[in-house]
């Protein structure tokens, strides 16, 4: 770190020799607040958290209770973001393949007192109890980031406007807790929006304004989800339901960019439910205009689907509207480019990192992206690490990113997105800063320090963190034959095994699963390397092993060709292995998915190569 504690700390330390020997100290300083440090000649703080979210609660509260005298900035009138003015009261809990929980520490100690379906209200108080308790932290509310303050290109505090005044914190270490990076796009720092990363320019998962209805009949709910209804997946307790899928898909939205699924939904302590139902598409979650218009048509679509409910759920007959959320559901925008970033490899073969901070094991759940498709689960898988790499940004120094808008590809974002993940990541950071700021040193200098992170992890410990050194569990998946094709082209975000990591490799690829996967490669090495032309190709309804590898020889040259021709060209460019040239020698079948996914893989890394 370029600026140290000075000043201040010298003086405090005259004044408690003084307050111990006049016998003092206990009755004056024993529950004070740290001094703050000196900087530049201004009083300042060791940590700034941006962002109120449970995420930047976490990072205040793991900083605070480090000894570090902390300013946590929220725009808003409470604290909680998500699950307080988001209303997003359903979890997304993380368990380790014995069952464990793996997100402890500081999430556990809120959710021990909320449970998985809270009261909104008791949230807000608890938060905010949590928060007031910590002497060294200071709350401002209704407080919103104007600029980073930099010095080149560290940060060294925030300029924030309060009641209407324009102010500046300088710190030590700023934590980016904002659902949206603001702290480090504004800085500088490079990120990824949506799906870019993997060629999707643009696509942003659907967002969700949560609300709240009167007049359900409880019982009615439960005795239908657990005794009446046939779906494996429904169910339901005296606080949380989950299922009528089926009469969901039957609603037909007025707003032809929306979606009603089967619903999550929570009590409250006033016997009214929150839904978590309806999804919106073409908001752009970036601009405050497009979030604000969202909110509104979902409030025009919502009395349709009232009227909807009364009819067709069982126990919601007389039900009422109440209100919305304050503020959307929003899944994803901004992916930052940090020291190591998060693959869906790590996740899905359950990689544990030397530098862990944190566990998860949510599945990759990509929710649609538009009202033409459904989403997708990737894969399931049984434990993961996050690295403390993923929380230092690309090119600013001084500052960390937690929440879902860390160092993750924008696949396994769709597991590591989830809130009790983003508060182990709050907890680790809030921990980082204090060894950063008492051993000055910078976080990327920490990156690459084994004995820093073994003090990080051992903080995190001592808080009640759940970190375990682990051999990783293998997925049957990753025994098969075809897994290096699979691995590439789940890279590539073109298969998923859904919550059983089944990627159906001995079922027969058609047409359409052959000419979408083909045309993708080729779109995606184009973009990559630009010496690859770029092509689309149509692929006949009667397809055979023989007819999909003369395609995918099309595909490489442009050039129409039979199939011996194809089958020599494939294999001088090792596209076609002596192991497949076996398989494909039973030409008048249609190649199973393990056969496709690996000859279009092995086409993918030859165009990566250079060799066109």
């Amino acid at each position: 770190m370029k600026r140290k504690r000075t000043g201040i700390l010298g003086i405090s330390a005259i004044i408690l020799l003084v307050a111990v020997s006049c016998g003092i100290y206990y009755l004056f300083a024993k529950n004070k607040p740290a001094p703050g440090p000196m900087i530049d000649g201004k009083p300042g703080y060791d940590v700034i958290v941006v962002g109120g979210e449970p995420e930047g609660v976490a990072a205040a509260l793991s900083a605070a209770r480090n000894g570090m005298k902390t300013l946590l900035v929220e725009d808003d009138e409470a604290l909680g973001g998500l699950m307080t003015l988001g209303r997003l009261n359903f979890l997304d809990m993380n368990h380790g393949p014995q069952g464990e929980l793996l997100t402890r520490g500081i999430f556990q100690e809120i959710y021990d007192v909320l449970g998985n379906a809270f009261d909104v209200t008791q949230a807000k108080e608890l938060f905010r109890e949590k928060v007031e308790k910590e002497k060294n932290i200071t709350l401002l509310l209704n407080t919103s980031l104007v600029e980073p303050l930099m010095d080149g290109k560290e940060i060294v505090g925030v300029k924030v406007e309060e009641e209407g005044v324009e102010k500046e914190y300088l710190s030590l270490c700023t934590i980016d807790a904002t659902v949206d990076a603001d702290v480090a796009a504004a800085a500088g720092v490079p990120y990824t929006v949506g799906g870019e990363d993997y060629g999707e320019e643009g696509l942003l998962m659907g967002v969700t304004l949560v609300f709240e209805v009167k007049g359900v009949d409880w019982d009615r709910v439960i005795q239908y989800l657990k005794r009446e209804d046939d779906d494996p997946h429904s169910g339901a307790d005296q606080v949380a339901a989950w299922g009528y899928g089926k009469e969901a898909m039957g609603y037909v939205p007025h707003d032809e960019q929306m979606r009603f699924r089967g619903p999550n939904l929570a009590r409250q302590d006033d016997g009214n439910v929150l839904i978590n139902a309806l999804l919106i598409f073409g908001v752009d979650s970036l601009d405050e205009e497009s979030r604000q218009l969202g909110i509104e048509r979902g409030k025009k679509e919502i009395p349709y689907i009232i009227e909807f409910m009364r009819e067709k759920f069982p126990g919601f007959a007389e039900v009422e509207f109440v209100d919305t959320a304050e503020e959307l559901y929003v899944r994803e925008t901004r992916h930052i480019q940090g020291e190591y970033r998060l693959s869906i490899t790590d996740v899905l073969e359950n990689r544990d990192q030397w530098d862990r901070i944190g566990h998860g094991s949510y599945p990759v759940d990509v929710q649609p992206t538009g009202p033409e498709n459904f989403g997708n689960v990737i894969g399931k898988p049984a434990i993961y690490s996050i690295p403390f790499r993923c929380l230092v940004p690309l090119e600013i120094d001084g500052l960390l990113v937690v929440g879902r808008s860390a160092s993750y590809d924008s696949l396994p974002h769709g597991s590591a997105r989830v809130i009790p993940v983003g508060m182990t990541t709050g907890e680790a950071a809030g921990v980082a800063c204090a060894y950063a700021v008492e051993n000055e040193v910078t976080f990327r200098q920490m990156t690459a320090e084994p004995d820093a992170i073994q003090w990080v992890q051992e903080g995190l410990k001592k808080q009640g963190a759940y970190l375990v050194e682990y051999e990783p569990p293998r997925p049957e998946v990753m025994e098969h034959w075809a897994y290096p094709g699979v691995k590439v082209m789940r890279e590539l975000g073109l298969i998923e095994g859904g919550y059983v990591n089944d990627y159906g490799l001995e079922r027969r690829a058609n047409k359409w699963n052959i000419e979408n996967k083909l045309n993708k490669v080729l779109r995606l090495a184009h973009e990559r390397n630009e010496g690859v032309e770029l092509r689309r190709l149509e692929v006949p309804l009667e397809v055979t092993r023989r007819v999909f590898l003369e395609v995918v020889a099309e595909g490489l040259t442009g050039k129409k060709m039979d199939y011996a021709e194809a089958l020599d060209l494939l294999k001088e460019a090792g596209i076609v292995t002596p192991f497949l040239e076996k398989r494909f020698a039973y030409g008048d079948e249609a190649p199973d998915f393990g056969e496709m996914l690996t000859v279009l893989a092995n086409l993918y890394n030859h165009l990566m190569d250079g060799k066109v």
